[in-house]
């Protein structure tokens, strides 16, 4: 069967009444679980799974996608309004979503998060068609050297994340580096700084820290702060319309972010977070103006949006093409395809091209479904700010306690949370950055387990790193990106005394 005879069949799983129906349940549901802290598409699709017994496998996988992208899409709407990342890959909105609410611009920051989400997810779905059986041979090529130095270049973007000091940025992501070593050694099975707690065996869950530093050291300020009446949230929406200028400010992160967050998620592990991260650090150190991020920056809005949506379609190439998951999320689809008796894989685009293109086609008809859903709602969505502030404060403690509780269902992660809670707030109380913590959190681990497994496979030579073009391109750009900024202040300042 060819291409355009797979397309056809995909077309009629995906624009059938059956198809349209649960794509459209899919995004809602995902949309709804995105808004609220903790829960995430993990969950939801694990919970789907049993529901799915007996279901058309088409109309199965479709709805879960539906589940997946829609919770990244709707991921947002509580970053923006309430410092609180509804799934991890939404962390990086809130740097700029959130302070764009206090200012009372939260109805045009949940628009330019729609339309950027729209984006992202439909020129990522383009992508998913056009090149995913290609691009499957180039994820698969990536190996442990790759990784470590992909990884090591989106580390020198702590300097970038800082706001103000460098040094406080570079502390900041040391501390992120060792939180991220509590737990048991992958490779050799030791117990690293658990301090005899078995609790802390398995490590600490991302979205412990993130909750913590973000939306509870959020609700320790409103509390400490109460007495002074510009410390909370500004109640005033704003207007939710995107101006001409505005629009032009956000097509180039749109159509950068969106090409770049598509091949991060197509490397298997990476996913819409670390996406989201290297996005909103390629867009501040390219900017004319990059003391203007994290104070509500529009393109600081846009790109992690536009990426993180973009690498959830991207997520797809390897699970479909090579039957290896690209995130998370998609190792709980890989297992739901399985229990269905479904092996994704090269054979799937030829046995089954129902399946593989349906889903395909059912994103495009999700993101459309997702941009119709959101926009009008975000005039209501934006009631939240509305809430008192003592109501407020305890509908995102509440929030926060039951999405950690039910990762694990162990009460030894509240307490974490409270204190990274403290941490957090601490942290701004001595303005340092909270961003470099979460990056360094998010890429200790990778970074540590590719450089050990890079160095058993060359049995202890570093000359793996340097051997292999696609790491040494990685590298050279890595020196680059740390060199040029120094050398270009010093001429800046030879000729300014010249």
């Amino acid at each position: 069967m060819g291409v355009m005879d797979g397309i056809l069949e995909g077309a009629k799983v995906a624009f059938s009444f059956q198809g349209i129906l649960f794509v459209l349940m899919g995004v809602f549901l995902g949309t709804i679980i995105g808004m609220l802290p903790g829960l995430g598409p993990i969950t939801a699709i694990g919970v789907m799974i049993p529901i799915s017994y007996g279901m058309d496998p088409n109309m199965a996988l479709v709805m879960m996608a539906g589940i997946y992208y829609g919770a990244i899409f709707g991921g947002s709407t509580s970053s923006i309004l309430l410092n609180a990342p509804g799934v991890a890959g939404t962390v990086a909105t809130a740097f700029d979503g959130y302070p764009m609410a206090q200012q009372g611009k939260a109805g045009k920051a949940l628009a330019i998060a729609a339309v950027s989400s729209f984006v992202g997810g439909t020129v990522g779905v383009i992508f998913l068609m056009l090149f995913a059986p290609l691009l499957a041979s180039v994820a698969i090529s990536f190996g442990p050297p790759e990784y470590f130095a992909l990884m090591l270049l989106a580390l020198t973007a702590i300097a970038s994340l800082s706001e103000g000091s460098t040094i406080k940025a570079l502390i900041s992501g040391t501390l992120g580096f060792m939180v991220a070593m509590i737990g048991i050694d992958g490779q050799t099975g030791t117990s690293r700084f658990t301090f005899g707690s078995a609790s802390l065996l398995s490590g600490i869950d991302f979205l412990v820290i993130a909750l913590g530093i973000f939306a509870l050291a959020e609700v320790f300020k409103l509390i400490i702060t109460r007495n002074e009446s510009d410390s909370g949230p500004n109640k005033n929406i704003g207007s939710i319309r995107i101006t001409k200028s505005e629009m032009k400010e956000m097509s180039g992160p749109m159509s950068r972010q969106s090409v770049l967050g598509f091949l991060i998620g197509v490397l298997p592990g990476a996913g819409a977070t670390i996406a989201s991260f290297i996005a909103y650090i390629t867009e501040k150190k390219i900017a004319k103006n990059p003391e203007e991020f994290g104070k509500g920056s529009i393109k600081g809005l846009t790109a992690p949006e536009t990426a993180n949506n973009a690498a959830t379609s991207g997520a797809f190439v390897p699970l479909l093409s090579l039957g290896i998951p690209g995130s998370g999320t998609t190792a709980v689809l890989l297992g739901a395809l399985m229990v269905m008796g479904i092996q994704p894989g090269p054979m799937l685009f030829t046995e089954k091209p129902d399946l593989f293109w349906g889903v395909i086609i059912s994103m495009y008809i999700g993101n459309i479904f997702l941009l119709i859903l959101n926009l009008p709602l975000i005039p209501y969505i934006s009631k939240l700010l509305n809430i008192p502030r003592p109501m407020l404060i305890s509908l995102v403690t509440i929030f926060c306690l039951i999405g950690v509780y039910g990762i694990s269902f162990n009460t030894f992660d509240l307490y974490l949370l409270l204190a990274f809670g403290i941490i957090g707030y601490l942290l701004r109380l001595v303005s340092f950055p909270a961003a470099p913590f979460i990056l360094a959190f998010i890429l200790g681990e990778m970074i540590e387990q590719s450089v050990r497994k890079s160095l058993t496979i060359s049995n202890g030579s570093f000359m793996i790193f340097l051997e292999r073009p696609i790491t040494l391109a990685f590298l050279i750009i890595t020196v680059l990106s740390l060199a040029l900024p120094p050398l270009l202040g010093m001429r800046k300042k030879i000729k300014s005394i010249e």
